[in-house]
C-alpha cells in the first residue's frame, strides 16, 4: 500500500511539475521569434517601447503587447523597420490590422507574385491584410525608421491549431476576403452620414470626417469595414472639458490614443477600480464584462483607434451587449446612474489643469454654471 501511495505522489508531481514548464504554441512561437513580451493593462507610449530583433522578419525590431483585458484572444504587434529597409515577405492564417504610428512606406500585397497591389502609407494611415495574403513593407525614408502597431488573431489561431506550417504556410486563398481585386487598396468613397466606412485603406485616421452621436456630450464617431475581416474598429472623438459614458464588452478591445491627455477608468462590477492616464501613443484593452469610461483633462480634444474582436464575442447565454442603461439590462451607465464622485474626481483633476468642465446643465453632479 505505502509503495502504491509513494508511487501515486510521484505521479502527482510530476504532472505539477509538466503542467508548470507547460508553453502554449502561441507562446513558444514568440520565443522562436525573439520576441519579447509586454503584459499589463496598458502601455503608456508606444512610440518609446523598446523592441528587439525579430527573427524570420530580416532586418525588423518588434515586440508583442498580450495585455490582460485581451482574454488571449488576440494581442497587438508593435514593429520597426529601419531607414531605407524591408521586412521580408511572409503570411499567415490570422488576420491582421494595421496603424501607422510613424514614418512612411509602402506595402506589397499579392496571391500571385505576378499580380502584386503596392500601395503606400505614412503617419495616421490604417489599412488590414487580407486573412492568408503575402505581404512586405518597406520603409521608404532613408533617415528615419518606420514604425507601426497590428492588432491580431494570432493566439487564437495559432494555439487553436498548434501547426505553424498549416498557419505561416497555407496554400488556400480566402477569395471571399481578396482575390487580387485591382484598386483593392485604395480609399473608398462614402457618404457624409454613413457610419461605418466600407474601405481597405484609410489615408489618415485622423483627418477623416467623423459623425455626431456617441457615448456622451459632443462625441463624434466613425467606424471602419477593412478587407471583409471580423476584426471590428472605430476612431471616436469627444471635446475639452468633458468625458464619455461608462459601458462595457467582450474582451480584446484595443484603445490607441491618438490625440488627447487623459485617463481611463477600469472595474469589474463591485470590485476596486484600475486607473490609466493616458497620453497620444498610449493603448489600454478593458477586459471582458469590466466597465469601463474615458476622460479628457486635456486642453485639446481626445481621438482613439479602437481596434479588436471581443466586442462580436456575446455574453453568457449567447446575448449581446446593449447599450442601455443598466437600470434596464443593458451595459452603460448613464451619467445620472454613476457614483457622484466619479464627477467630482473629474472636476478635481481638470482644476489641476487649468481647464474648465463643460458639463455643466448636461450633467446632473456637474458644479459648472451651464
Amino acid at each position: 500500500m505505502a509503495g502504491t501511495d509513494t508511487a501515486a505522489a510521484g505521479a502527482e508531481r510530476a504532472m505539477v511539475k509538466e503542467a508548470e514548464s507547460y508553453k502554449s504554441p502561441y507562446e513558444r512561437w514568440k520565443q522562436a521569434e525573439g520576441l519579447p513580451t509586454v503584459r499589463g493593462y496598458f502601455v503608456k507610449n508606444l512610440l518609446k517601447m523598446e523592441l528587439a530583433p525579430w527573427k524570420s522578419s530580416g532586418d525588423g525590431l518588434a515586440a508583442v503587447i498580450n495585455l490582460e483585458g485581451t482574454g488571449g484572444f488576440n494581442d497587438a504587434q508593435l514593429v520597426e523597420i529601419p531607414e531605407g529597409k524591408g521586412l521580408k515577405p511572409h503570411k499567415h492564417l490570422y488576420e491582421e490590422t494595421i496603424y501607422i504610428l510613424k514614418g512612411q512606406g509602402a506595402t506589397s500585397v499579392w496571391l500571385d507574385e505576378s499580380r502584386k497591389q503596392t500601395f503606400e502609407w505614412h503617419t495616421g494611415s490604417y489599412f488590414g491584410i487580407p486573412m492568408n495574403a503575402s505581404h512586405q513593407h518597406f520603409n521608404v525614408s532613408g533617415t528615419e525608421p518606420a514604425r507601426y502597431v497590428a492588432m491580431t488573431s494570432a493566439p487564437r489561431v495559432i494555439d487553436t491549431f498548434d501547426n505553424y506550417k498549416f498557419v505561416f504556410d497555407n496554400p488556400f486563398v480566402f477569395e471571399d476576403r481578396f482575390n487580387s481585386e485591382e484598386g483593392y487598396f485604395k480609399e473608398s468613397g462614402r457618404k457624409a452620414d454613413q457610419r461605418r466606412w466600407q474601405t481597405n485603406f484609410v489615408a489618415d485616421v485622423m483627418a477623416c470626417q467623423m459623425n455626431d452621436g456617441g457615448r456622451g456630450i459632443g462625441v463624434k464617431s466613425l467606424g471602419f469595414g477593412l478587407v471583409n475581416g471580423t476584426m471590428k474598429s472605430h476612431s471616436s472623438f469627444w471635446p475639452v472639458g468633458t468625458y464619455k459614458k461608462s459601458h462595457r464588452h467582450g474582451p480584446g478591445i484595443h484603445v490607441v490614443i491618438l490625440k488627447g491627455h487623459g485617463y481611463s477608468l477600469m472595474w469589474q462590477e463591485g470590485k476596486s477600480i484600475e486607473r490609466i492616464d493616458w497620453e497620444p501613443g498610449s493603448v489600454f484593452v478593458p477586459p471582458e464584462m469590466w466597465f469601463h469610461q474615458h476622460f479628457n483633462t486635456g486642453r485639446d480634444p481626445v481621438l482613439f483607434l479602437a481596434i479588436g474582436w471581443g466586442s462580436d464575442k456575446p455574453k453568457s447565454g449567447g446575448k449581446q451587449y446593449v447599450y442601455k442603461s443598466v437600470k434596464e439590462g443593458g451595459d452603460q451607465i448613464e451619467y445620472e446612474e454613476e457614483d457622484p464622485a466619479i464627477h467630482r474626481d473629474y472636476e478635481a483633476a481638470l482644476a489641476a489643469e487649468g481647464v474648465t468642465c463643460e458639463m455643466g446643465g448636461k450633467h446632473p453632479f456637474c458644479t459648472a454654471k451651464a
